[in-house]
């Protein structure tokens, strides 16, 4: 079995089959194909809502399952969200649980994903559709409603402070997005993180290139993941790209 076999079976044993509407890739899975950083993104759609003792035992299930960034198993992300709370669409969007390894250490000290508002579901849905699978259950265009452009783009840019907040313990992840979302807003499309960082490496100035550079490298396992002697120049990149970020933005 794969650990994506893994995670669906635990999925099915912890909210019955009853009460599942599908499980569907989205990430890196739909965007070019899972890099050597790459997480295991899953999103699953439910027809009503989890109890406590549910996400309980998804998250003990998946504190087993899910493995370290850039190893083997791989890290899992996994989003949760009931039917009726997504379709139709509404913003913003409620998530009943999600699972990522960068809240480890929270879920080892007895937190559990709470049910709550969550815009990055508008991202999500949009990467769900776009890869047009289903790893149980009808297709996602069966299942969930296109989601407006508009509602993607505000998504993205209210989850910047919170990136910037995690730039010195999470910097290559935090600057692969930041570059996703300046792409996406100049373009209109979501790319993979890498092709993201190609766009970002072509218009941004010299002394800008090294630090992201370094974090598309590591994203494709080309180089290790180490910033010490590019720390001065993280923060200012970021910046840059943030202003380019805040200028494309609808609430500039």
């Amino acid at each position: 079995m794969t650990q994506t076999d893994d995670v669906i079976l635990l999925v099915r044993d912890v909210l019955g089959d009853a009460d599942l509407v599908g499980v569907y890739p989205h990430g890196s899975a739909v965007l070019g194909g899972l890099r050597p950083h790459s997480d295991l993104d899953l999103f699953v759609v439910v027809r009503r809502r989890t109890t406590a003792g549910q996400r309980q035992a998804l998250t003990d299930g998946l504190l087993a399952l899910s493995g370290a960034p850039g190893e083997t198993p791989r890290p899992v992300e996994l989003t949760v969200a009931v039917q009726g709370d997504i379709r139709p669409w509404t913003y913003p969007p409620r998530s009943e649980f999600q699972y990522g390894e960068w809240l480890r250490e929270a879920y080892l000290r007895g937190r559990t994903p709470e049910p709550g508002p969550d815009p990055d579901l508008a991202l999500l849905l949009t990467m769900v559709l776009r890869g047009r699978t289903a790893l149980l259950g009808p297709s996602p265009d069966h299942v969930l409603d296109p989601v407006p452009r508009e509602d993607v783009t505000r998504a993205m840019v209210a989850g910047v402070p919170d990136l910037l907040a995690e730039l010195d313990t999470d910097t290559r992840n935090v600057l692969l997005t930041l570059a996703r979302i300046w792409t996406t807003l100049a373009t209109g499309d979501i790319i993979s993180k890498d092709a993201a960082a190609d766009w970002v490496l072509a218009r941004v100035p010299a002394e800008h290139r090294p630090v992201l550079a370094r974090a598309r490298a590591v994203y494709l396992g080309l180089d290790e993941e180490r910033w010490d002697d590019l720390l001065p120049q993280v923060k200012p990149h970021a910046q840059y790209v943030v202003r380019e970020i805040e200028r494309l933005s609808p609430q500039a």
